[in-house]
């Protein structure tokens, strides 16, 4: 068997990386749920710098570790994905130094004057998380991703209360003020980075998104107040990517009224399960949230980070 040799990815990669990210995700979940487009749309994002921001460690001609780094912060803030087949640590390391590496080049170009890289990994990962340790990395956030059964007898489209009323996402107005929304409510949330509107649009690979699933809640007296986005396109279920509520409309129920929308489209469509993802420490009430209206957890996932000077 040969080593492994690093190489930047290219979108022709796609196939064979979500072949090894399918595989870790049968190690760490028990079933593959990575889908292909996501791969690719990851690869295509006009952010990504491939040649110097991405990387696959190859054997025998085959992906055994891949990673992926992107700068939203513009400061010192990095991102890195990072994946290895068990019994490839080694390759692994390789490729986890050359990032922070790079990393700390990104972070010192725009400016600043160390790197503080996140990374989020299953908190039963097939990275050897002493690696992580001896490199100065150390957990500071967990996240749950829930999931949900469906039933279309059951999940029905709820009818608003009074003084209150949810509109599909039609117009390109309505896609801007998705995006204003989306920035007032995340604000002050761990890890929130601002976005413009045509970053943000790459972000949730808006091309390949179905405006038809995304939703804004209004009041009488806030107007526009919160929104849910969510996707259809991938294998393993129906998927909320992100639920918003202005800080001065929480507590009134929209969170919840948007959650049943959602929940009823995807059983109209033949959906058997939904699933999101929620930060565990998050101060809004989201866990609360999504328990009460039946989620409960599929895996969990830890942010690491390393600070690099």
């Amino acid at each position: 068997m040969s080593p492994a040799f690093l190489r930047p990815a290219t979108l022709d990669d796609a196939p064979a990386l979500t072949a090894l990210l399918n595989e870790i995700d049968r190690i760490e979940i028990g079933r593959p749920e990575t889908d292909q487009h996501t791969v690719e749309a990851d690869l295509k994002h006009p952010d990504r710098d491939l040649a110097r921001d991405s990387w696959v460690a190859v054997e025998d001609g085959v992906p055994v570790a891949y990673g992926l780094l992107w700068d939203e912060s513009g400061g010192e803030r990095v991102d890195i994905d990072h994946y290895v087949l068990p019994g490839h640590q080694r390759a692994g390391l390789e490729m986890l130094a050359a990032m922070e590496a790079r990393a700390l080049a990104v972070a010192r170009a725009n400016g600043a004057a160390r790197a503080v890289v996140h990374l989020h990994l299953n908190t039963r990962p097939t990275t050897d998380t002493a690696l992580l340790t001896a490199r100065g990395w150390h957990t500071v956030r967990r996240y749950h991703v829930l999931h949900r059964p469906l039933d279309p007898a059951r999940d029905l489209p709820p009818g608003p209360p009074a003084g209150t009323r949810v509109r599909a996402c039609a117009t390109e107005a309505d896609r801007r003020r998705v995006h204003e929304l989306y920035q007032a409510s995340f604000a002050g949330h761990f890890d929130f980075q601002p976005r413009t509107y045509r970053q943000w649009l790459h972000d949730i690979d808006a091309g390949g998104l179905d405006w038809s699933l995304v939703w804004i809640a209004a009041t009488d007296d806030l107007g526009d107040a919160g929104f849910l986005l969510a996707r259809d396109d991938r294998a393993a279920m129906g998927w909320i990517r992100s639920l918003g509520v202005r800080r001065e409309a929480r507590g009134r129920g929209l969170g919840g009224l948007l959650l049943r929308h959602a929940f009823a489209a995807f059983a109209a469509r033949g959906r058997d399960t939904v699933g999101l993802g929620v930060d565990t420490a998050n101060t809004t009430g989201a866990p609360r949230l999504y328990g009460r209206h039946g989620m409960t957890v599929h895996y969990a996932v830890d942010t690491w980070e390393t600070v690099l000077t």
